[in-house]
């Protein structure tokens, strides 16, 4: 532990140097000027642009409203200021002749008007809204329509596809990378699954419906939300505000559509005074979808969630709330001989927030969370038997904690600086009959055995130096110590004897290693709503519990003490811009991946292994309001992957991929059609893949395209309902990424799992504050 509190001293000393007048300056004789940027309904806008102008001087400088929309301008000499508050879709809001005495805090919120021109549309493809950031609002309608999880509603961002293993729960996968090299958050917390072949994703227990924003970071560009993060990082996150005025706020939704689809959702937020209760209910439900050809797929499920939130808000800078989750269901898979029976979530999380503190410390940030799933998966709840009867029963607990600071060490430059620590334990049972009461009652009365653990022990800094009003530096640097265990007895098997090759070499054994990550970026606004970025990051990655699992090629032994952990420095550039009737972004990468962690599938024995990698890709969207109320936009996404060690393609490259869309929304009644293009993908590594259960190339895939339609009407402004009709050719089509079916019985086995047919959907949203 002494070296990485070493490494925290550095980095603070380099964030101190960052700053050219940096803590030492006295603040004495100077004021600020703090705010909150929130929409007409109170919500908030995070990521606003705001710029303040002194109106005694040529002095201008600008900032971004932060996660509870809140931006700060502070050291600012006494005199006269003006302020205006910029957000998309927003009309722009100016504050003149603002009085700043010394050492004087002056308060200036915006309540931000919709344009009139901004539409209510079903969502097709979320726009990147800043640098390297997607954001998308979950509860909005959007086609096509996904299913209850996480994956689904990300395969909607560019750049992102999904391994499909049945009707639900599908593998996400960013630029072709799968697994722990994307960071997923639930409201600030790492969830982690415990299927040893990924029937449960950590995507697998998100209820979108239950958020209020869905962000995509790209690249290795942030180093607040975690370790390893090479892919990116999403977050799912909820909104949290203070009410003046005690009340009630409603809101639901629910869904029918084809294939015996069924959802539903309520929430429900009390509003006290210096405090607040909210409650939210979700169920989802469906039958095996049919493909283009009529055939079934096995792939029924019923999941439901419920979550309750108790918030303290004694003051307009300050929360303090406790959250409580649990969930739970079943759900068919098609590409494996077991389903899912059971998917218990209990979840548990306090958090501490409060801002504006002094002139120096801007926020200070705490959470400490507790998850454990408990999962079962057997082969003969959810379909017909065969003559023997199995389950398996591995479960996860998780136990993880965040502290932040937010230091305003000039009006030029913010850093944060803080500590964050996660635990897991993955533990094993299963039991094996002659029918299904007797092993159910087999692993249920087994004892738990534990297989590996993971300690985390992170520190990180991230600072935005503001060069000009419209230019900017924003780096960070993280220092991780991870540690994990191996409790093992046999490799790639449930049972061995003593002399089984398959005994477990490193029984045990623990892996120490600390590692680093970090990045830098230059921004710069020109124009009219126009940025530019360029940015270089690193990170390593600790190898993941599924990783070591495996077999090392070299030795056929246990890989846990054999895999290396994986380095990726990676270059991303592009630029996001908003005008009148324009509006769009491009964004580029090109990277090297030392030690990529490659799984070799086929032939068995199961293998991981190091190798050399690039990659290199991109995203573009771009939307054009032909008329008023009329809006075409389309968007692109491509990656290439290269295994530069043996000389071929990279494994599980998602091909070329396109969407068009054409949408008329008078803010009463909307009509949508969108077209998806995805290209042949030839570059494959048979056998080769990651760390989904076979998940690996197959074979080479033809394009396709699919095409879909929408509508919509708002009646008042309480209730929104929308439809559309997905594959509306009913065309039978397989994504490249999508696993081959399994010999489940009384349904056709696939080459690849393939995609719903013609589908028809109605949504209807119902909201009263």
């Amino acid at each position: 532990m002494h070296q990485i509190l070493s490494r925290w001293l550095l980095l603070t000393a380099l964030f101190a140097m960052f700053s050219s007048n940096a803590v030492a300056q006295s603040s004495a004789g100077q004021g600020r000027i703090v705010g909150i940027l929130k929409d007409q309904k109170g919500g908030i806008l995070q990521s606003g642009s705001v710029v303040i102008r002194s109106v005694d001087s040529n002095f201008s400088a600008s900032s971004l409203s932060d996660q509870k929309g809140r931006y700060l301008f502070d050291f600012l000499p006494a005199g006269k200021y003006q302020v205006s508050a910029v957000y998309a879709g927003f009309q722009t809001s100016y504050r003149t002749d603002i009085q700043l005495a010394a050492g004087q805090q002056k308060n200036v919120d915006f309540i931000l008007s919709v344009l009139e021109k901004e539409s209510m549309l079903v969502i097709t493809a979320p726009e990147m809204v800043r640098p390297l950031a997607v954001e998308t609002d979950p509860r909005a309608p959007r086609q096509p329509i996904p299913a209850h999880d996480g994956a689904d509603y990300l395969k909607a961002f560019p750049g992102f596809s999904i391994i499909r293993k049945g009707g639900t729960d599908g593998d996400p996968t960013f630029r072709g990378m799968a697994g722990s090299r994307l960071n997923i958050l639930l409201d600030g917390q790492q969830i982690l699954g415990g299927c040893g072949g990924r029937m449960d994703p950590p995507t697998a227990y998100v209820y979108p419906g239950t958020y209020k924003r869905i962000t995509v970071l790209k690249g290795p560009q942030t180093v607040l939300f975690g370790p390893g993060a090479s892919a990116g990082t999403v977050l799912f996150e909820r909104e949290r505000r203070r009410v003046e005025k005690p009340g009630i706020a409603l809101s639901g939704n629910a869904v029918l559509g084809s294939f015996g689809r069924r959802d539903e959702l309520f929430d429900a937020r009390a509003a006290i005074p210096n405090g607040y209760v909210q409650a939210i209910g979700t169920r989802s439900h469906s039958d095996d979808y049919q493909d283009g050809n009529g055939t079934a797929v096995h792939s029924f499920y019923t999941r439901w969630s419920t979550d309750a939130e108790m918030g303290w808000t004694p003051a307009e800078n300050t929360y303090l709330e406790l959250s409580l989750a649990r969930s739970n269901g079943y759900a068919a898979y098609a590409d494996r001989t077991m389903d899912g029976s059971k998917f218990a979530r209990d979840n548990f999380s306090v958090k501490l927030d409060k801002w504006f503190i002094s002139s120096l410390v801007e926020r200070v940030e705490v959470q400490l969370y507790y998850n454990y799933i408990d999962h079962v998966m057997d082969n003969y709840s959810l379909r017909t038997p065969g003559a023997s009867f199995m389950a398996n029963n591995p479960d996860r607990r998780t136990t993880g904690g965040r502290a932040a600071v937010t230091l305003a060490l000039d009006r030029q430059t913010t850093v944060v600086l803080g500590i964050d620590t996660q635990r897991n334990v993955h533990m094993l049972r299963n039991g094996m009959g002659l029918s299904a009461g007797l092993a159910t009652t087999a692993f249920l009365s087994a004892p738990r055995s534990e297989d590996m653990r993971f300690n985390q022990e992170g520190l990180f800094g991230e600072a935005t130096r503001i060069l000009t009003g419209r230019s900017r530096f924003i780096g960070g640097f993280r220092t991780d110590l991870h540690k994990a265990i191996d409790s093992r007895t046999c490799v790639n098997a449930s049972m061995c004897s003593g002399n089984s090759p398959l005994k477990n070499n490193t029984w045990g054994a623990t892996d120490s290693k600390t590692l680093n990550s970090g990045f830098i970026r230059y921004e710069l606004d020109f124009g009219k709503g126009t940025t530019l970025y360029a940015g270089m990051g690193h990170a390593e990655r600790s190898p993941d519990y599924w990783e070591r699992s495996k077999q090392d090629p070299g030795t056929l032994k246990s890989a846990f003490l054999a895999t290396k952990p994986e380095k990726t420095t990676q270059f991303d550039m592009g630029m996001v811009w908003k005008s009148d009737a324009w509006s769009g972004s491009v964004s580029g990468f090109y990277g090297k991946v030392h030690d990529y962690i490659l799984m070799k599938w086929s032939p068995a024995p199961i293998l991981t292994r190091n190798i050399n990698a690039t990659t290199l890709g991109g995203e573009a969207d771009v939307a054009y309001e032909l008329m008023k109320n009329f809006k075409v936009d389309a968007t692109l996404a491509y990656v290439r992957g290269d295994n530069t060690s043996d000389r071929k393609p990279l494994a599980q490259q998602p091909p070329l991929e396109s969407r068009i869309g054409m949408n008329y929304d008078n803010r009463i009644f909307s009509v949508g059609a969108l077209a998806r293009l995805t290209g042949a993908q030839n570059r494959i590594d048979i056998g080769s893949g990651n760390i989904v259960a076979n998940g690996m190339d197959i074979g080479r895939t033809a394009g396709f395209a699919v095409f879909s339609f929408n509508g919509g009407i708002r009646l008042r402004k309480i209730v929104l309902i929308t439809g559309g009709i997905d594959n509306i050719l009913d065309r039978t089509y397989a994504e490249h990424l999508s696993k081959s079916g399994g010999a489940v019985p009384g349904f056709v086995q696939m080459r690849r799992i393939n995609e719903p047919g013609r589908t028809f959907w109605l949504k209807a949203n119902f909201t009263r504050e």
